[in-house]
C-alpha cells in the first residue's frame, strides 16, 4: 500500500456454510448501496449452481455479485488469481461510488485479501506436481524434507500432513527465483475492515446444513453432476472433487447407494464446517459475532452504519 492510496471502507461477512451468509448481505446489503464481492471457493465456477449454493437470480438482483461463474470447471481459480481479481473488484467498486462487501466462508482467501498477502501468479506445472506425489508415494515425508531445505520458513504457515500446500509451495519454489517464502509476503492493504460473522449452535447449524443438502437434491444435485460429467469435466478436476460432487462417484460407478451418498455429503459438511470454525477461533479477535437465529439483519446493520460513520473500528 502506497501512502496515498485512499483507505477503503470493507465490509466482510463471515462464517461455516449453511449459516446464512448471503442472506444476510442481500438484505442489508442494498441498504448501503453495497455490490458484494465473493469469497467463496466453490462458487468460481460455472455451471455448478446446486451444490455450491451460488446466489439465486433474485439475490444477485438485489445486490450485484463479483467473482461468481468467472471459470469453467476445467480451469483453476487459484489464491493468487482471486486476490488479483478482488483486489480489482473492490478499487472499481468504490470508483463507482458503491459500497464493497467481501462475503464468503473460504478462510485462506478471506486472511490473504483482508492481511495484503502477496501470492505468486506461478502456474501449475501437472508434470512436476505428478512426479512429487509419486515421490512422496514412495517416501512419505519425503517433500516435507525437501521443502525444509529449499525453504524452512515455510513450516511457519505450511502443515507438514498437507501435501498439497507442500508441493505448491515446491513448485513456486523450484520453478521461481525466489522461495514460496518470500513471494509470500504482505503488504499492509489500503482497507478498514468490519467484519461480521454469522454462527448459531453447531447442533443446529449441522441440522440445517441436512436440510440444504436434501433441498439440493430435490433442486436436481444429481442431475447437475451428470450434466458436468456429460460435458467432459472427470473426477481428477479440483473443481470437481469438492464438497457435493466427489461425493457421488461410488453412486455412478456401481459402488454405493444414492441414500448413502447424501448421508455422505452431510457427514462431510459437517467436517467441513469444524474445519472453518478452526479458522474463525484464530480470527475471533477481530470479527462481530451475530447469532444467525436471532435477526442479524436488525443488528448489523447499526454496527455497519457505526463502522461507516467513523464511530466504531474493527
Amino acid at each position: 500500500m502506497q501512502s496515498n492510496d485512499p483507505i477503503i471502507p470493507l465490509i466482510a461477512i463471515v462464517g461455516p456454510t449453511a449459516v446464512g451468509k448471503t442472506n444476510l448481505a442481500v438484505t442489508v446489503g442494498p441498504q448501503f448501496d453495497a455490490e458484494i464481492i465473493s469469497a467463496d471457493s466453490r462458487q468460481f465456477y460455472r455451471y455448478m449452481d446446486i451444490g455450491t449454493s451460488k446466489p439465486t437470480p433474485e439475490e444477485r438482483a438485489r445486490a450485484p455479485h463479483h467473482l461468481v461463474d468467472i471459470a469453467d470447471p476445467d480451469e483453476t481459480v487459484g489464491l493468487a488469481q482471486f486476490l488479483r481479481m478482488a483486489r480489482a473488484g473492490l478499487h472499481d467498486i468504490t470508483a463507482r461510488g458503491k459500497r464493497p462487501f467481501l462475503v464468503g466462508g473460504t478462510g485462506q482467501y478471506v486472511r490473504a485479501l483482508l492481511r495484503g498477502w502477496q501470492v505468486p501468479e506461478i502456474p501449475p506445472d501437472p508434470a512436476l506436481r505428478e512426479r512429487l506425489e509419486q515421490e512422496e508415494a514412495a517416501h512419505p515425508g519425503a517433500l516435507w524434507d525437501r521443502l525444509m531445505k529449499l525453504d524452512p520458513d515455510a513450516g511457519d504457515f505450511i502443515h507438514p500432513n498437507n501435501t498439497r500446500r507442500i508441493i505448491r509451495a515446491l513448485e513456486v519454489t523450484m520453478k521461481g527465483e525466489q522461495t514460496f517464502s518470500e513471494l509470500r509476503r504482505r503488504e499492509p492493504p489500503p482497507y478498514r475492515v468490519l467484519k461480521i460473522g454469522l454462527t448459531m449452535e453447531r447442533e443446529e447449524l449441522y441440522a440445517r446444513a441436512d436440510a440444504r443438502v436434501d433441498a439440493m437434491m430435490n433442486a436436481g444435485l444429481l442431475q447437475e453432476v451428470k450434466q458436468l460429467l456429460a460435458q467432459g469435466y472427470g473426477w481428477d478436476l479440483p473443481a470437481m472433487s469438492g464438497l457435493g460432487y466427489a461425493q457421488f462417484r461410488p453412486y455412478l460407478e456401481g459402488e454405493a447407494t444414492l441414500d448413502e451418498v447424501v448421508e455422505r455429503i452431510k457427514l462431510d459438511t459437517h467436517d467441513f464446517i469444524r474445519r472453518q470454525y478452526t479458522w474463525f477461533r484464530l480470527e475471533a479477535e477481530d470479527i462481530h459475532w451475530l447469532d444467525a437465529t436471532q435477526h442479524p439483519a436488525d443488528h448489523a446493520i447499526p454496527l455497519i452504519q457505526a463502522f461507516l460513520t467513523g464511530h466504531q473500528q474493527a
